[in-house]
């Protein structure tokens, strides 16, 4: 039996979120969630019947044509045609693990009662999840305002059995999904439509994502700098305690410490040193993966208040009687949070090139990291590799929070570009796994080098697990399969002898 987590009003964290992941756990919604979406939807149909004027996107066409009245019998069609109008995406395919955590943020934000959906809508939306039924959804076609208009609609096409979902390994239609399963298509009652599409998922989900993979790759840039640290026979004076005390930035301190406890036992780092002060990229790893860290932890808490609100419009409150339309919609703290995401990730990508450039550069060890240099090339081209894809992390880090496009005849002047944000974010952490693989790939070179003396019993553990799959290099070899390997040996390896709690 596969445990299960109900959808409430209680805070969801984001390590919650990463445990429902890690753990495959089904969704079904509390006793809680039922009432306040019930309690939402009869308000809604008693307000349809007392209330024959104007009511936006329940009653009413949509963005520039909010002031369209549409008559009663026709509110089922609008839904349905805003839906499949609004599909408009392209470009790449939405990963998997997105479209999951998408599924899994809009029954969140749909479950408190404030969107006026139906139990039955919301119920579709967890049958999917639990089945693994995921709507194919596209990378490209949001603003960030007005909601993540088109991804969602791809989200939501399967529920009138539109699109294509992913189903056991394949791309199917998903009227035949909905044939598999014996289920109907869900016929959109009034705000439907609107609630499904509004909202920040796309946004959300990515910066989730992004979270949790900047999260393990924060340490394990501690982790790797520390090795390189030994590697280039560094001093671990600029380490010491005194020095970050007196300038106590939270993750500044906090990535001294770590560093101190990874290189405890170090051999090399006991030997007295000929160097006095060593390079910024050694030297300076607390302060900068320090400030990676701290901007990490504001990233945090705006993406832990945005996946734990209500972000579609109109918003319904039922005990105040009050259908309001606003803008909860719009990306813009997501936007600005997930540049400054890529940002901090960039950083920590790029001040660990610098380290495989100076371990690569014959300064304390051989020419490349191998013997006979010349000859061999050894691990020049690592290092290009490394310095190509920083530059690439540079150019995505150009903002797309202070662009904006009009849309919507003007009615929607000034959108927050939060999913070209989102999109670019989860490219720079990806590339910056890819970056600090290639550290660990040439500062475990390095280390051969050191002579008779050992690191630290955590790295050397690390070393050892490392070399069962990418090997000393003795002399050329084709290196991309072992970067590769690299990469995934990152994506596995348990980070629990450094985290230190």
């Amino acid at each position: 039996m596969r445990d299960c987590h109900y959808i409430s009003s209680s805070v969801l964290d984001i390590e919650e979120i990463r445990e429902i992941i890690q753990n495959n756990k089904s969704l079904a919604l509390s006793e809680e969630a039922v009432y306040q979406i019930e309690k939402a939807r009869r308000y809604l149909d008693q307000k349809m019947k007392e209330n024959k004027s104007p009511i936006y996107g329940i009653n009413t066409g949509f963005g520039s044509l909010c002031n369209v009245k549409i008559s009663t019998e026709n509110l089922t069609k609008l839904q349905e045609n805003l839906v499949m109008s609004h599909a408009c995406g392209t470009g790449e395919k939405v990963s998997k693990p997105i479209i999951r955590l998408m599924l899994l943020l809009k029954i969140q934000s749909l479950s408190y009662g404030h969107s006026g959906v139906s139990l039955e809508t919301v119920n579709r939306l967890i049958d999917f999840y639990n089945e693994d039924v995921l709507p194919v959804v596209y990378s490209q076609g949001s603003l960030g305002a007005s909601g993540d208009l088109a991804p969602l609609a791809h989200l939501a096409l399967p529920l009138i059995g539109k699109g294509e979902v992913y189903l056991n390994g394949e791309i199917i239609p998903s009227e035949e999904m909905l044939k598999k399963f014996g289920w109907k298509p869900i016929t959109l009652q009034s705000k439907e439509g609107l609630a499904l599409l509004n909202g920040t998922q796309f946004m959300s989900a990515h910066g989730v994502y992004a979270l949790l993979q900047s999260n393990r790759l924060s340490i394990w840039a501690d982790v790797i700098g520390a090795l390189s640290v030994d590697a280039f026979d560094c001093n671990t004076s600029p380490f010491d305690e005194l020095v970050h005390l007196v300038r106590p930035h939270r993750g500044q301190v906090k990535t001294a410490e770590r560093i101190r406890k990874i290189l405890a036992g170090s051999e090399i780092a006991k030997q007295v040193k000929q160097n006095v002060q060593d390079p910024y990229s050694f030297r300076c790893i607390p302060q900068v993966h320090g400030a990676s860290k701290d901007t990490l932890d504001f990233v945090y808490k705006c993406f832990k208040t945005e996946i734990n609100s209500v972000t579609d419009n109109p918003n319904i409150f039922a005990d105040a009687n009050k259908i309001i339309s606003g803008g909860n919609f719009h990306g813009q703290p997501l936007a600005l949070s997930l540049d400054y995401l890529a940002i901090a990730m960039a950083e920590l990508g790029s001040i660990s090139e610098r380290r495989i450039y100076q371990l690569v550069s014959g300064l304390r060890g051989p020419a490349f990291l191998v013997d006979a240099p010349g000859l061999n090339s050894g691990f020049m081209i690592p290092q290009y590799t490394a310095a190509s894809i920083v530059s690439q992390n540079k150019q995505l880090c150009t903002p797309a929070s202070i662009d904006s496009i009009v849309s919507s005849n003007g009615q929607e002047d000034h959108v927050s570009m939060g999913a070209n944000a989102a999109t670019k974010a989860v490219k720079v952490v990806e590339n910056v796994n890819s970056i600090l693989a290639i550290e660990l790939y040439n500062a475990s070179q390095a280390l051969s080098y050191r002579g008779a003396y050992k690191t630290s019993p955590v790295l050397q553990k690390l070393i050892e697990e490392f070399r069962k799959e990418i090997p000393l290099v003795k002399e050329d070899v084709v290196m991309a399969p072992f970067i590769q390997k690299a990469k995934k040996f990152l994506q596995n390896y348990p980070l629990s002898d450094f985290t230190f709690e």
